[in-house]
């Protein structure tokens, strides 16, 4: 094992406290793993920890993150997360591969998968915006913390008022979903895109509101002003 990652673990065991633990767990309908530390000092100890490897090569810094993923510890993940997300200006397009894979691979709650996509692969997508055609891709996967990374990835961008057109793509192609964590996504995307286009995503929620699960719909308006949220939220 790395001894910088040997380091980490035996920091985060030390910080474990189980009330922290138990407290974090309600928010996740599936079991997580986690050593129970709390988020403040998780980050303190992913930039501490940075300063000893920020002038690795860029893969090297990949397998470091890769070997904290492979942890299945959502600390662990978060820190990974922060690490990809801080060499961002070195990204090429092959690295969409790497972050494909993490997020199918070893995303197992939308905790990682929120803070992996909304900034390491949201930040990749606005330097490399042809991949949004593989976002779509991940719109339609069997996995759905790929359904809900596709839409969470644009959450930054969408605040921006960049690309309203694919995000109304992803939206139709989970428009439908089952799953409550893929709408709260996708109807979390809507609403920052809402932020500077608050007609255009009305308009989509009015014309698709007779089938769009009520999650998504609420999520999607929860920006907008009283009276188009009545009208909106009307049966």
């Amino acid at each position: 094992m790395n001894k910088i990652i040997e380091s980490i673990r035996e920091e985060l065991q030390q910080n474990a406290d189980e009330e922290t633990r138990v407290s974090g767990q309600r928010f996740f309908k599936e079991e997580t793993k986690t050593y129970g530390v709390k988020t403040t000092i998780v980050t303190r100890l992913g930039k501490q920890y940075f300063k000893l490897i920020e002038d690795r090569e860029k893969q090297d810094i990949f397998d470091l993150c890769e070997e904290l993923w492979q942890s299945g510890y959502m600390e662990e993940s978060f820190i990974a997360c922060n690490w990809s997300y801080f060499i961002r200006k070195r990204y090429q397009p092959d690295d969409f591969a790497v972050f494909e894979k993490w997020v199918d691979q070893y995303v197992n709650n939308w905790a990682s998968c929120d803070t992996l996509c909304n900034h390491t692969v949201g930040a990749f997508i606005e330097m490399y915006p042809e991949y949004l055609t593989d976002l779509k891709r991940w719109a339609r996967s069997t996995n759905r913390w790929m359904r809900r990374a596709a839409a969470v990835t644009l959450i930054i961008p969408a605040k921006q008022g960049k690309f309203l057109s694919d995000i109304f793509d992803i939206a139709d192609i989970l428009l439908l979903d089952k799953d409550d964590l893929v709408q709260k996504g996708y109807g979390w995307m809507l609403k920052e895109a809402s932020r500077g286009h608050q007609q255009e995503v009305f308009d989509y929620v009015i014309n698709n509101k007779k089938v769009m699960p009520r999650t998504a719909l609420r999520y999607s308006i929860e920006k907008m002003p009283p009276k188009l949220r009545k009208t909106a939220m009307q049966k």
